[in-house]
C-alpha cells in the first residue's frame, strides 16, 4: 500500500498534473492504485496453476455477485472482457474488461451489472453481442458450427427475454427438423433477423 497523503496544506499546483515525493503523478498513482485492487480481485478468483480464471473460478464469482452461472449477465460480462475462450477470463481481459467498466471491486461490479444489461441492450451493441454469444460457444480449433441443443439453449438465454414467442417457436422447430445437425454463424444471425421481423410483422 503506498504511504497516506499528508494532511498539511500547502499552496495549490500551477499544473493540473500533481507530482509525489517519489516523481510520480498523483493521478498515475491513483490509477496504479485500481490497477492493484482490480489484480486482487482476479487473484481471489483465479487458478494460480493457470494463470487465469477458470470455469470454477467463475463459478464462486457468479455465488459472490448472486447471481446463476447460467445467467446471461455472466455471457454478458465475458462479452464485456472481450473473453476468447468459454469459461476462462485471462488477467488481461480482466483488466481491460473491468477498466471499461470503471470497476475495481466486487461491490462496484455487482452495481455495474443493470448498467451492463442496459449497454448491451443498445442496438448499436445488441448485434455485436449476439454474434459474440455464438463464437464464444465455439470452444474446439476450427470449429465454425454449434450443435442443436446448446444452440436451443443459447436462444433461450440471448433472445428469451425480448422474443419468447419467436424463440419459442424456433426452439420447437429446430428439435423436431431431421436437416440439421449443426448451425452456423450465419444461420445464427439470420435467426435475430427472423426474431425481429416477425415480431414488426405483429405490430402491423
Amino acid at each position: 500500500m503506498p504511504p497516506r497523503a499528508s494532511k498539511r496544506k500547502s499552496a495549490p499546483p500551477t499544473s493540473s498534473s500533481v507530482t509525489s515525493s517519489d516523481g510520480r503523478s498523483v493521478s498515475s498513482k491513483a490509477k496504479t492504485k485500481g490497477m492493484e485492487k482490480i489484480d486482487r480481485l482476479f487473484d481471489s478468483y483465479a487458478n494460480s496453476s493457470l494463470g487465469m480464471i477458470d470455469p470454477d473460478g467463475i463459478e464462486s464469482l457468479c455465488s459472490d455477485l448472486g447471481v446463476d452461472y447460467t445467467d446471461v449477465r455472466i455471457l454478458m460480462l465475458a462479452w464485456k472482457l472481450k473473453a476468447e475462450k468459454q469459461g476462462y477470463f485471462t488477467q488481461d481481459e480482466w483488466r481491460t474488461g473491468l477498466k471499461a467498466l470503471g470497476v475495481d471491486s466486487l461491490s462496484k461490479l455487482k452495481k455495474a451489472l443493470p448498467e451492463l444489461e442496459n449497454e448491451v441492450g443498445k442496438p448499436s451493441n445488441y448485434e455485436d453481442f449476439y454474434s459474440y454469444a455464438f463464437r464464444y460457444c465455439l470452444t474446439e480449433e476450427k470449429q465454425k458450427s454449434v450443435d442443436i441443443e446448446s444452440i436451443c439453449e443459447l436462444l433461450n438465454l440471448v433472445l428469451g427475454a425480448q422474443f419468447r414467442p419467436q424463440v419459442d417457436l424456433l426452439i420447437e422447430y429446430l428439435k423436431v427438423q431431421s436437416d440439421y445437425k449443426v448451425i452456423n454463424l450465419d444461420q445464427w444471425n439470420n435467426f435475430l433477423r427472423f426474431c425481429k421481423e416477425f415480431s414488426r410483422s405483429r405490430k402491423l
